[in-house]
């Protein structure tokens, strides 16, 4: 195929375009270029070094955002009195679960092991079954609910703001 291609280049002739005029066009018709890598990368991959991702390519700008974005959560300020959420149905099962498991099962000391067969166990478990941890979960919710308005109101009043002879910190 790359033999056709230099040889209607070296003849001259118009053999080529006269038959892209009749027929259309097709991968012989045209010329192929390779390409070739730069001599450096080449001595590199030749001595066994690996080209490194940073080398070969920039940093994208949405990855340069996201490590901006990352590093202002970071500097977010904690509330220590802030209330804490509730875990959902599926915790208060496991915690159910593995005092269970874990007297069926004394050998079995891996958290990974025991949170598979909790999870599989979740999966088979019928609606009617898991209502008992959902139950627990919703009102632990509303508690939750309720805490965070009171919260919410004792911040907005200012009860709640620490001065600088307050903080349990000092310098």
């Amino acid at each position: 195929m790359a033999k056709k291609a230099s040889n209607s280049k070296n003849d001259g002739s118009s053999s080529t375009s006269a038959t892209s005029a009749k027929s259309p066009p097709t991968a012989s018709n045209y010329q192929m270029a390779l390409r070739v890598k730069s001599s450096d990368k080449m001595k590199k991959i030749a001595q066994g070094s690996v080209v490194s991702v940073r080398e070969t390519r920039p940093k994208s700008k949405s990855r340069l955002k996201s490590k901006q974005q990352q590093q202002k959560k970071k500097t977010t300020k904690f509330d220590a009195k802030m209330p804490k959420k509730p875990p959902t149905a599926f915790f208060y099962f496991l915690e159910d679960f593995r005092k269970e498991f874990q007297e069926q099962n004394p050998d079995i000391k891996s958290m990974r092991d025991i949170g598979k067969a909790c999870g599989e166990k979740w999966k088979t478990m019928t609606y009617e079954e898991k209502v008992k941890y959902y139950d627990i979960a919703t009102e632990k919710r509303a508690e939750f609910d309720r805490a965070m308005a009171e919260y919410n109101k004792r911040k907005e009043s200012g009860e709640d703001e620490e001065t600088e002879d307050d903080s349990d910190y000092e310098e």
